[in-house]
């Protein structure tokens, strides 16, 4: 099964994980920034890795998800706010949106990451530092607690995780290819 892993990064917590993932579904895996825009025509699988901005994915992971076609396609995500909560779910959910309906969604995977420095800055000179209900994205003590538990991830466990997620897609679309499980 031959593999693609195209990934934008910000402060590098999605590179992180697309390179386990990269790991996971080797020895016939290639990874790309995404700038660099890779032709996925010739994969089996195609995985695409983003940072999650404003709830969904950035604009160029975006950009490259609108434009995949015809293809088996797994999805990975890094945000800030833990992975559990809804706001993760949504976030993975609209970057799986995007995609044309020609494509099947393989999997997914999402894992919380630190979060830019600078973002914080410009989010406290917008906002503040006092919450309301108006008001919920100011910088309050919560917020940068979240912060410093997001500033550890991807930590290893998040790695092992990605890993065994694409391990088992890899594993099952392997047995669907060989005819074992259909």
């Amino acid at each position: 099964m031959k593999s693609l892993v195209v990934y934008s990064s910000l402060t590098g917590n999605t590179k992180m994980v697309g390179e386990a993932i990269a790991e996971a579904l080797s020895p016939n895996c290639d990874i790309f920034k995404v700038e660099d825009n890779p032709d996925f025509t010739d994969y089996d699988l195609v995985v695409v890795g983003y940072w999650v901005d404003k709830g969904t994915a950035d604009a160029k992971a975006a950009a490259y998800l609108k434009s995949i076609k015809n293809s088996k396609v797994a999805v990975f995500a890094t945000l800030g706010a833990e992975p559990e909560t809804e706001h993760a779910r949504k976030s993975l959910q609209n970057g799986i949106d995007m995609l044309d309906s020609s494509n099947e969604v393989m999997g997914k995977f999402i894992c919380q990451g630190k979060i830019d420095p600078k973002l914080l800055e410009v989010m406290k000179k917008m906002f503040g530092t006092k919450v309301s209900k108006e008001n919920f994205h100011a910088v309050d003590e919560k917020r940068l607690e979240r912060h410093r538990r997001a500033s550890t991830h991807p930590d290893a466990q998040d790695l092992a995780n990605a890993k065994a997620v694409f391990a088992q897609i890899k594993a099952a679309m392997e047995l669907n290819k060989n005819g074992r499980n259909e």
